[in-house]
């Protein structure tokens, strides 16, 4: 037994590499990101003096991450798949099929929810996903619960041959707390022992009987839930007012008011208690715990942390005459991340006192700061980028107008472009995005169009939707921004290098002398702009490649020289 201080990211992938894994794969996404690192981090330290060692390696994107995993858990190994909640909407096709395979080596998806969206275009729940391939969703509320459900988790999963959600959320991804380690659990990865072939062929024949299966094993899964340590049930007969259900790192916040609320509850309820509880750590729904709880009280308050997911789900489960409170009637907010001073609302207790005295004494010393929205690095080569192809724009709009050039982007550092000063793009919507929409706007008739793409990005989800320009000839220019890095999300490795996307783009059918290979710099605005004229104009696919290294990345990269010397 040894005590670490890990992020809640580090303290399950710690948990999974004591629970026997094979391997891990993902994509990076903030606040996911860490697992993979902690896991890369083990696997080239020790990979040469140490034959099993468990593989852990980025891929283009999380589809392809998932589908390597479920080669792993064929084989009978434990895996691991890290992504962002809108990772897994990229997932989804592999994803929903795993729930019909029989999975053999225990398999855990890994999904970092960004309540309040720091990092994020949307505040998407995971459990909705989980409920929806009627799978199991663990959801640690503290660092020491995701080490420890590493391994309910794998053991869940080959019990029950299904994989396995594990929601984080970013206060728990990105806090760090003492997480106690029991060595003593650490076991052996599984042996090579491949699935049963007639459990993952999905053609329709063998799909409706695994479809079946899994229907069937639902009671199952709900039993399983419903007496698992993860979700305790602690009932008080007296209250027959209130009862309350956590999920997650909801339970946290409740916990902290709890000295106040038990004090109010003896003014209120002298003698009473507080009210009944039920904490959710583990789905699905522990359905006769919440019934237990709708005989005691005619009312109940959820406290979770994301979109109302257990509030929706209770309406099937509770007595019609049984009131729910939490975000749906106003008693959390629907949007943002939970803290503890709006569960205190929820609860019914006044302000803390201490809690807004600080609060307004730190708003008045920042009265007067200006704000820091989010920018571009000084000196970053997007900015000669997003320079150049702005004038280019300019020089395009005078000559057909304003709504005949349209910039479109995509999800990474170079999104910051749309900001002021630069104002360069014009749409920010998912991944790989920009190159269908500018396809799209070109299709309806607008004369310039430009899709501004990432080189990880690219490899992600833009490579298919340049093969549709090229299959259709549509007019597009296609800007992708080589910084050689994954820079968002803390400098990950692109998946090729920079030398690798002539060729590539070449083999897709884009012409030769339509891949244009241009170095960003302040020196070369102008003659990069003229060139991206020159592209527009050009009234087929075109590819101008604007290439840089990123100034984080050539930082890092020197600074790991200079320590390998």
């Amino acid at each position: 037994m040894k005590d670490m201080v890990l992020l809640g990211d580090e303290a399950f992938a710690l948990g999974t590499l004591h629970a026997g894994l094979s391997a891990a794969f993902g994509y990076p996404g903030t606040p996911s990101t860490e697992i993979m690192e902690y896991l890369i981090d083990n696997y080239e330290r020790n990979r040469e003096s140490c034959e099993n060692t468990p593989v852990a390696q980025w891929c283009s994107n999380e589809k392809t991450a998932l589908e390597a995993a479920l080669g792993v858990s064929f084989s009978g190994r434990r895996a691991v798949v890290t992504m962002k909640h809108v990772g897994l909407n990229v997932a989804a096709d592999p994803f929903m099929n795993a729930s019909l395979c029989g999975i053999k080596g225990g398999l855990i998806i890994a999904v970092a929810d960004d309540p309040s969206m720091h990092s994020s275009q949307g505040e998407q729940d995971s459990r909705f996903y989980a409920d929806f391939a009627m799978v199991p969703c663990f959801e640690p509320a503290t660092q020491q619960e995701a080490y420890e459900m590493a391994f309910e988790a794998f053991n869940v999963s080959e019990k029950y041959n299904v994989p396995v959600i594990m929601r984080f959320v970013t206060r728990l991804s990105h806090s760090r707390a003492v997480v106690n380690v029991d060595e003593s659990k650490i076991r052996s990865q599984n042996k090579l022992e491949k699935a049963d072939r007639k459990e993952w062929m999905l053609v329709p024949a063998l799909a409706r009987k695994n479809y079946e299966k899994m229907i069937a094993k639902q009671d199952e899964l709900i039993a399983y839930a419903t007496s698992s340590s993860s979700n305790p049930l602690v009932l008080n007969k007296k209250r027959t007012d209130l009862a309350i259900i956590t999920s997650g790192i909801g339970r946290n916040y409740f916990l902290e008011n709890l000295p106040d609320y038990k004090a109010h509850c003896e003014k209120m309820f002298a003698g009473l208690g507080i009210p009944s509880t039920l904490h959710i750590g583990t789905l699905p729904l522990p359905v006769d715990s919440i019934k237990k709880l709708a005989e005691i009280a005619k009312t109940i308050l959820i406290i979770e942390e994301g979109q109302p997911f257990l509030e929706k789900q209770l309406s099937s489960v509770l007595p019609q005459y049984t009131q729910v409170l939490g975000k749906f009637t106003g008693h959390l907010p629907r949007t943002g991340e939970l803290n503890p001073d709006l569960v205190r609302k929820a609860l019914g207790l006044e302000p803390n006192k201490t809690m807004l005295s600080e609060t307004a004494g730190l708003k008045d010393a920042c009265a007067n700061l200006p704000g820091r929205p989010p920018q571009l690095c000084k000196g970053c080569p997007h900015i000669d980028s997003y320079i150049s192809l702005n004038s280019a724009v300019a020089s395009l709009v005078e000559k057909a107008g304003k709504d005949n050039v349209v910039v479109n982007a995509d999800i990474g550092c170079y999104a910051l472009g749309g900001a002021a000063p630069l104002n360069a793009i014009e749409t920010i919507v998912c991944m790989g995005a920009s190159i269908g929409m500018a396809r799209g706007a070109s299709q309806a008739g607008v004369k310039y169009t430009f899709g501004v793409i990432g080189d990880s990005t690219f490899l992600h989800s833009g490579i298919t939707n340049l093969v549709d320009c090229v299959a259709t000839k549509t007019p597009v220019t296609v800007v992708l921004l080589d910084n050689t890095i994954v820079a968002m999300t803390g400098c990950q490795p692109t998946m090729l290098s920079s030398s690798q996307f002539e060729p590539l783009i070449k083999g897709l059918g884009v012409e030769p002398e339509h891949i244009r290979i241009l170095a960003t710099n302040p020196a070369n605005r102008e003659a990069n702009a003229k060139v991206l004229i020159e592209e527009a104009e050009y009234r087929g696919v075109s590819v101008v490649i604007m290439v840089r290294e990123c100034l984080e990345a050539f930082r890092i990269r020197n600074k790991k020289a200079k320590n390998d010397i």
